[in-house]
């Protein structure tokens, strides 16, 4: 199937509309499972993004969606769901096609996620507080005071092109939630789920509430630096997050960041070795590893580290890597040349280091798709680290494995890192597992399991791991801004303690 070429062009969409660049420039995507071209998008550039922002801000401007009841709103998000739902087999097949990603992963697990997002959020802002009552005080003087959560603006959503899909959900579904409106830039790479997406919606949403601008880098520094653009939420390295907060400080405006990881999963000596071989796979190979919160370190305890290691090597042979397309496949490729060179930089310096590669290693060739970037599981024991591929994120399917004897070594490894996105315990103690848990710097700790996001849980790093939180109810807090509203009811100055203290009343 993923030799199939259907070449397709997606313009941006501003107020409803489809809107070609200015520049009349395109960007090819490349489905990495062939190498080949399957589509462009848009070039835009500062005047496409000016466009489409003030789409959104006249929108914004528009009180009727701002100020809509959260009960109303919650029904569109509804609507919203049901939409994503209804046209399932379309919008996973784009996914699959560009990132990569297997498509039965795609339709039975990230994909539930995403219409599950705006369920989970329609039911959490109707019991948001949009407008709290405090207390009524009588000292100094009898006052009421409301704090009222009002919609910043116009929001500026720059995604990554690991899970499409559901990193767009992650942003639009809090933005629309509380009333803003938004412009979303989605990756070069990956633009066609989020363009689908934002064509369906515009179908029910008010014209400029929800606006898309295709690009590279410079697109998205126009949203960034835009004057009318009020809150930026990013996904991507560390490195373009932090050039994001520079340039956002220039304006203060509300930023959130979820960027890179290097996530440490620490195996006792008690763990069940089936259990975590398999779980620990599962956490650094789905998506073939380009997952932020990837299991990428395992710190083992040396009573069961050659047995555990044995069982990992064991199963990794028999994963099905091949076309993302095909129900049977378990891992695609790497999203494109770039990438796979950069990961195979990394493998070649563990081995350089004296590391120890026991699986994989290697590229993967596939019958009928010799151009795909597909990449060996890869398991490197007798690591260190101060060696690149034991501290760096590589974002690829590479496991870098640690022995460890004493649990305080452990926990102080896994913290040393300046990440601090996910990590995990295996054991079959959960109490002392949980205890562990709160020794870890991490915004996301899974116990004997990996992956375990749930859309009414808020999801964010610590450290260089970015700052805010995705998903569930503590998200909508990120795209509001908080005033208190104070009312006096004595009317007569004389009466009036405080003034008393400045005024001769």
């Amino acid at each position: 199937m993923s030799n199939v070429v259907a070449i397709y062009r997606r313009e941006n969409i501003v107020a409803g509309k489809t809107t070609p660049p200015r520049s009349g420039k395109y960007t090819d995507v490349k489905n990495p499972a062939n190498g080949e071209k399957c589509g462009e998008a848009a070039e835009s550039s500062a005047k496409d993004v000016d466009i489409a922002v003030n789409a959104a801000h006249q929108a914004f401007q528009d009180t009727s969606w701002r100020n809509m009841p959260a009960n109303e709103r919650a029904k569109v998000l509804y609507q919203l769901s049901n939409i994503l739902l209804a046209n399932t087999a379309e919008l996973t097949t784009l996914e699959s096609l560009e990132c990569g990603g297997p498509i039965t992963r795609i339709q039975n697990l990230d994909f539930l996620a995403v219409a599950d997002v705006f369920v989970t959020l329609a039911d959490a802002i109707k019991e948001f507080d949009f407008v709290e009552n405090l207390p009524p005080r009588i000292a100094p003087e009898p006052v009421h005071t409301a704090i009222y959560r009002e919609p910043i603006g116009v929001c500026g959503l720059i995604t990554a092109w690991n899970f499409p899909l559901l990193l767009l959900s992650w942003k639009i579904a809090p933005a629309l939630a509380t009333g803003n409106t938004v412009v979303i830039k989605p990756s070069e790479f990956t633009p066609s789920s989020t363009h689908r997406v934002v064509e369906l919606f515009n179908q029910i949403l008010p014209p400029g509430v929800l606006n898309i601008v295709h690009g590279k880098k410079e697109t998205g520094e126009a949203i960034v630096q835009h004057p009318l653009v009020k809150k930026v939420s990013f996904t991507g390295s560390t490195a373009t997050g932090i050039a994001i907060q520079k340039s956002a400080a220039e304006s203060v405006k509300r930023v959130t960041l979820e960027l890179g990881g290097k996530g440490a999963a620490l195996v006792l000596e008690d763990a069940n070795i089936d259990l975590t071989a398999h779980a620990a796979l599962f956490g650094i190979l789905m998506n073939s590893g380009q997952a932020c919160e990837a299991a990428s370190r395992l710190l083992v305890h040396d009573s069961i580290h050659d047995a555990l290691i044995d069982k990992m090597v064991e199963i990794a042979s028999k994963i099905s890597i091949g076309d993302p397309l095909d129900p049977a496949t378990k891992m695609g490729p790497i999203i494109n040349q770039a990438q796979f060179e950069k990961i195979m930089r990394y493998i070649d310096s563990a081995k350089a280091n004296g590391a120890n590669i026991v699986c994989g290693g290697q590229r993967k060739i596939v019958d009928g798709f010799e151009n795909g970037y597909f990449i060996e599981p890869t398991i490197i024991t007798e690591s260190a680290d101060n060696m690149p591929h034991a501290c760096e994120e590589i974002f690829g399917p590479v496991l870098s494995v640690f022995r460890f004897s004493d649990i305080e070594q452990a926990i102080s490894i896994a913290n040393e890192s300046d990440y601090g996105l996910s990590a995990g315990i295996f054991s079959e103690d959960v109490i002392k597992a949980q205890s562990i848990a709160k020794q870890l710097q991490a915004g996301s700790v899974w116990i004997n399991d990996w992956h375990m996001m749930r859309t009414d849980a808020p999801f964010g790093g610590f450290k260089q791991s970015g700052y805010g939180r995705e998903m569930g109810k503590e998200s909508l807090k990120h795209y509001t801004e908080t005033k208190s509203v104070s009312t006096a009811f004595e009317n007569n100055p004389h009466r009036k303690g405080p003034m008393h203290l400045v005024l001769n009343v």
